[in-house]
Order: structure tokens, then C-alpha cells, then sequence
């Protein structure tokens, strides 16, 4: 099904049946709109566009499992652009462009699980990706099971991601460049490994706790820090490995890799 308004795109995003929903063009949205489950939303081509709102993958009643956003440019969101929340899981986040958001760029929250982020762009915005609803929130222990590999966090100031109480957090193979408050910060006991990533420009590259939130457990191996401070660490954490099996590209070719590969138009 191709959609080319807001209307359409609200419409199969939340029926209660699998669709395939291929995005044609710039659409509008005038707030944010629920993803249910199994829907693959595609961007066609390399000018597909949601402006002006967002996606809320699931909602108290009907959650957003099993989908798939890939290809899509998001700009100017009203809230987040956006949100997995209400216990969705299996998620892909993938090859879309991330600008200009209200809030967060893509939230994961509330009890969310088995996430993928990858080969995205972010850029022109400061609260980029939140992981863990609030210090408060404990019900988030045990979920919020997320990778985040070859993204470009370009200029962005924080949250890259800023974590609470999920584990194991992988954060693998990304580009960071002039990110002025932080790249990633382990929260609330959270675990994250942060591994075979290009800091570039970047004062404190990996927080252990950070502003009124307690200290996480981070574990940082095999990046590369240009003109960047020393990260922080604290503890041990779950081995990615226990869920998948990855191959790590060497951090020395990631500013180059990443910026080609990265957001709309770049697969077939």
C-alpha cells in the first residue's frame, strides 16, 4: 500500500492487520500517530519524507511489535520523532534521516525490547536518543535490549544514547563528531558496551551517570578518540554475544563507511 497524505499513512499504520506501507513524497502528520503491529513502513525512493510529527510504535492497548521503518527522512516533529513505547518489541530502525525535532529524535522507552537502530543519520538537534523512560521508571529492568551500530551522530549534542536501567545496551561501529554535551551515558545501572566506534571532537565521549541520575555500568573497548577526553567506566556487562553473533569493522574506517552509508536513498 502506498500512501501519500497523513491520513493514509494514520490509517494502515493502525489497523489491526499486516501491512507493507510504502511512504511516496513528503508527507504531513499534525501530531504524533500509532504504529501497531507487523507494519513495515518504507521509504520510496530517496524523497520520502514525515514532517511536522511522528510515529508512536504501539499504545497502552495495541502494541507496535514486529515492525520494520526504513528509508525515511523525519524532520521538524512536533513531539518525538520517533517513539518505541508500550512494551513493542522486535523493532528495526533502519537507513532513515533524523533533523529538527521537538523533544527526542528516536525514544525507546516503557518497557520496549529487542531493537535494532543502524545506518542512520542524525543531525541539527540536541536530545537525540533516549533509552529508559526516567530514573523512576524501574519497570524498564530487564528490557529495553537495544543495538545501536553505524549511525552518524553529526553535531548532535547528547544522548547518543543516554541509557537507564537497560542492559545489555550495544553500541557498536558509530560515528560521533562534534557532539558538544556527551555521547553516550550509562545510567541507573544500566549495562552498555561501546565498542569500535570513531569519537571525533568530542569532550566526554562516555558518561558513567549523568546529571541527577545515578551511575551505569559501561564497558568500553577498541574505539578511537580524536581530539576527544578520556570515557568513563565502571563494571561489567552482558556480552552482546549472548543474543547475536556480529562482526566489528575496524574503527579506523568508520568516518569514512558510516557517512557514505548512512540515511535515505542508499538501498535499492
Amino acid at each position: 500500500m502506498t500512501v501519500t497524505t497523513g491520513a493514509q499513512l494514520a490509517d494502515y499504520a493502525g489497523r489491526n492487520s499486516p501491512y507493507v506501507i510504502l511512504v511516496s513524497g513528503r508527507v504531513q502528520l499534525g501530531g504524533m500517530i500509532t504504529v501497531v503491529a507487523d507494519k513495515s513502513i518504507l521509504g520510496v525512493g530517496s524523497t520520502a519524507e514525515i514532517t511536522g510529527g511522528g510515529l508512536q510504535l504501539g499504545s497502552t492497548t495495541r502494541p507496535g511489535n514486529n515492525v520494520i521503518i526504513r528509508n525515511i527522512r523525519f524532520t521538524r516533529a512536533s513531539d518525538d520523532s520517533v517513539s518505541v513505547t508500550n512494551r513493542a518489541h522486535h523493532v528495526w530502525i533502519d537507513h532513515c534521516d533524523f533533523s529538527q525535532g521537538y523533544d527526542g529524535l528516536l525514544d525507546i522507552k516503557r518497557e520496549s525490547d529487542y531493537v535494532t537502530v543502524s545506518w542512520n543519520h542524525f543531525h541539527d538537534h540536541s536530545k537525540t536518543c533516549l533509552l529508559g523512560h526516567s530514573d523512576t521508571y524501574t519497570a524498564d529492568r530487564g528490557k529495553l535490549r537495544v543495538t545501536y551500530h553505524h549511525n552518524f551522530f553529526d553535531g548532535t549534542d547528547q544522548r547518543h544514547p543516554r541509557v537507564r536501567f537497560a542492559e545489555p545496551v550495544h553500541v557498536y561501529n558509530n560515528y560521533y563528531r562534534n557532539n558538544t554535551l556527551y555521547g553516550v551515558a550509562s545510567t541507573e545501572n544500566a549495562g552498555v558496551l561501546v565498542e569500535g566506534n570513531y569519537f571525533e571532537n568530542v569532550a566526554h565521549p562516555i558518561y558513567s551517570g549523568y546529571d541527577d541520575s545515578g551511575p551505569g555500568r559501561v564497558v568500553e573497548r577498541n574505539n578511537l578518540y580524536v581530539n576527544s577526553g578520556a570515557p568513563q567506566t565502571l563494571g561489567t556487562v552482558i556480552e552482546p554475544r549472548t543474543y547475536y553473533a556480529y562482526t566489528l569493522d575496524a574503527p579506523s574506517t568508520v568516518p569514512t563507511t558510516v557517512p557514505a552509508g548512512v540515511g535515505v536513498g542508499r538501498i535499492a
